[in-house]
């Protein structure tokens, strides 16, 4: 057996690859491209491309892909042999520097929110050399940014790129104000945690809403769910445990920093986490990481579940944004030390964060809105949909102590005394964690806990890298033009904590007073669906911080805008249209089945003896009856709704938050009711029971 440090990455065209197989000048060349974000040297492109065709070749591969992450929320490939015709009529391998550095995909066929026409087809992709190459199956897939024949980002990996230049130039301002001048560049780094479901590829089978949705549209909660709390953190059952060892095999080839593994709260519900990397880097091995959980689910009879709300009434899954700044000396920008009240330069930083969160609360909703998050956001294990930041007692005393000039007498050192001797002693943290905070500090970085079990984590980190660069923007050109930069520095600190306390909230988030407390008292902003927080991201200061930001154009801004909208519309309308059809085509026939099973019992029970008590068949037959009137008149007003859509995309919106989810929560309610009283052997769909304790 392999040990894991002999086959981690041997898929990945990794610097130990490249440091073998190219020649000196043009690794170092590359080198400053990937660490110092230096322009690629073209002339460095056919070198890279044939030692990258040899080493794939070696392995296997015989074709290559630019590897995109389009508007679709999915990664995208087309793939490519390497092969070219000899004269003796034979093939020889070849892959050029100019076939590595651009490719042209079909830019018509994704979504561009009016950038492109339909007979405008061309667009191109162009190689990202920060993230590294890999073989996946037979195909060298080259990670890629994907613009439109004028320039326009149609991807999400080329704002993410331009975020994280954003940031870099900012910091570095900031940086080189303190006096150092050996930091030569800053990134942002990140580790998203996964959450999933299990279950069994019999059960995804049938039903319908799942195959087509990928939640289920109906479905009563079974008798055990969550409320036990025995399966967060349980022993993990054997057929998981074979599917995480064989995913994390194939995650650690491919280079991806699978660390941490676990049952989550939810029956059948886990959670992959990995270590930080750079930021955009990270947003590839996420997207990667989705691909391949589902690929090996599938190898053990398994599905693997991403949607963020799979069943009602139990937990769902998101994905946990953990976000730090660090220099190219490995310095952590957001690490307090041990005495954060002294460290001048962390205060910065962090009042650049909570300045940032503040003042672009909304993008940072946007960042995260879905139609399928809508149905977690605020529910009770994810936080709401109101933002606000958690720090701490520690880092709260600080903060409390700068603005009103008041001593800090520093955190308190308490041991922790657990009662039994052979038990080690150790330090309490001198701050507790907040699980029901959209973003909480965690003691070196920032976990962002709005995002979505499906969402591309490209989109979050875009906001938050950009917010947080205009922050630092807004802070050098005050200090560099500071006639005394130790008091210029102190004011900013102290302003802007006068200035954006009221997003810091360090209590419970799920608390019901909360939200008043929030909106009405603070001032902070609640936008609990895709319709309410969508069209804001077209607000004039949101539009003037991204583009003069360098991150998004006002076209690209209004693209995307009009993407989203049109997602969560279709996505609740094929929602609509699956639950009409299985209301129609199997519950409501199911339904009738069963009541003229219970009118032949009641009417033998009455030629065996007049005597013979029919009331409970007779009870079932009237309610049954009843309710299948209201499965037929609820889909009726469903269908209805569906098709009177109409109006822009932004009205059609509206529509579907206020009618079409409207009208499915009462179709839902009636067929769950139908569930609960018909026999098991009528019901033509596994019940929650079977699909949540399907995998043993």
């Amino acid at each position: 057996m392999k040990l894991v440090q002999e086959y981690f990455g041997s898929m990945v065209f990794d610097d130990r690859v490249m440091k073998a197989n190219l020649p000196s000048a043009v690794y170092k060349s590359l080198r400053r491209t990937i660490e110092r974000g230096a322009r690629l040297d073209p002339g460095v492109a056919d070198a890279v491309a044939s030692a990258m065709k040899d080493w794939a070749v070696s392995k296997g591969a015989t074709h290559y892909t630019h590897w995109f992450q389009p508007l679709t929320g999915v990664t995208a490939e087309k793939h490519d042999s390497f092969i070219s015709p000899s004269p003796d009529g034979g093939v020889i391998m070849e892959f050029s520097g100019k076939e590595l550095i651009k490719g042209e995909p079909d830019a018509s066929s994704f979504p561009s929110g009016g950038l492109r026409a339909t007979f405008e087809a061309r667009g191109y992709t162009a190689w990202d050399p920060t993230s590294y190459a890999f073989i996946k199956g037979k195909t060298l897939c080259i990670p890629t940014a994907f613009c439109s024949y004028g320039g326009e980002a149609l991807d999400k990996k080329t704002p993410l790129l331009r975020s994280m230049a954003a940031l870099n130039n900012q910091a570095m301002r900031i940086i080189r104000l303190f006096g150092n001048k050996e930091v030569k560049c800053v990134r942002t780094s990140v580790g998203p945690e996964q959450e999933y479901f299990l279950i069994t590829q019999e059960m995804y089978d049938k039903r319908p809403d799942l195959r087509f949705t990928g939640r289920t549209l109906f479905g009563k909660r079974p008798p055990k769910g969550q409320e036990m709390d025995d399966h967060y953190f349980g022993v993990i059952k054997p057929r998981v445990a074979a599917y995480m060892e064989e995913l994390n095999d194939e995650l650690w080839k491919l280079g991806i920093l699978a660390k941490t593994e676990h049952n989550e709260v939810a029956p059948a519900q886990h959670e992959l986490a990995p270590i930080y990397t750079t930021t955009n880097v990270a947003t590839d091995h996420n997207q990667l990481a989705m691909e391949v959980m589902q690929k090996v689910a599938a190898r053990h009879g398994l599905v693997c579940l991403l949607h963020e709300k799979p069943f009602a009434g139990v937990n769902g899954s998101g994905k946990h944004n953990n976000w730090s700044i660090s220099t190219d000396a490995g310095v952590n920008l957001l690490s307090p030390g041990e005495t954060p009240y002294e460290n001048a330069q962390f205060l910065l930083f962090l009042c650049a964060v909570i300045k940032a969160v503040d003042d672009y609360q909304d993008l940072l909703r946007i960042a995260v809105a879905t139609a399928g998050n809508d149905h977690r956001l605020g529910a009770n294990e994810a936080p709401p949909a109101v933002v606000s930041i958690f720090l701490g007692d520690e880092l709260n005393g600080v903060l409390e102590a700068i603005e009103t000039g008041a001593p800090y007498a520093g955190a308190q050192k308490t041991q922790m005394k657990l009662g039994v001797d052979v038990l080690p002693k150790f330090n309490r943290d001198t701050t507790d964690r907040n699980r029901t905070s959209p973003f909480a500090f965690t003691g070196n970085k920032f976990e962002f806990r709005m995002l979505g079990s499906s969402n591309s984590i490209a989109c979050a980190n875009i906001m938050l890298n950009a917010a947080v660069a205009e922050s630092l923007r807004i802070y050098a050109d005050r200090l560099e033009g500071a006639a005394d930069f130790e008091s210029a520095l102190h004011e900013m600190i102290r302003k802007t904590i006068k200035d954006h306390k009221n997003i810091i909230f360090n209590g419970n988030g799920y608390d019901g007073s909360w939200i008043e407390e929030a909106t009405k008292k603070r001032g902070l902003l609640n936008y609990p669906t895709t319709p309410d927080c969508m069209p804001h991201l077209l607000d004039e200061k949101n539009v003037t911080m991204l583009t003069s930001q360098g991150v998004y154009s006002r076209a690209e801004l209004e693209s995307r805008c009009e993407i989203m909208l049109e997602n969560y519309v279709k996505t609740v309308t094929i929602e609509a249209n699956t639950m009409v059809s299985m209301a129609r085509r199997q519950i409501a026939p199911a339904v009738e089945t069963y009541t003229v099973k219970l009118l032949e019992a009641a009417s033998a029970k009455k030629s065996l003896d007049a005597r013979l008590d029919s009331a409970y068949e007779l009870d079932l037959i009237k309610e049954l009856s009843q309710l299948a009137h209201e499965i037929s008149q609820r889909a009726g007003q469903l269908e209805e709704a569906v098709g009177e859509l109409s109006g822009t995309v932004e009205e059609q919106g509206y529509t579907v938050r206020d009618v079409l989810l409207k009208h499915m929560k009462e179709l839902r309610m009636v067929c769950d009711r139908a569930e609960t009283i018909t026999a098991k052997e009528f019901w033509p769909y596994p019940s929650y029971g079977d699909i949540l304790f399907s995998v043993r």
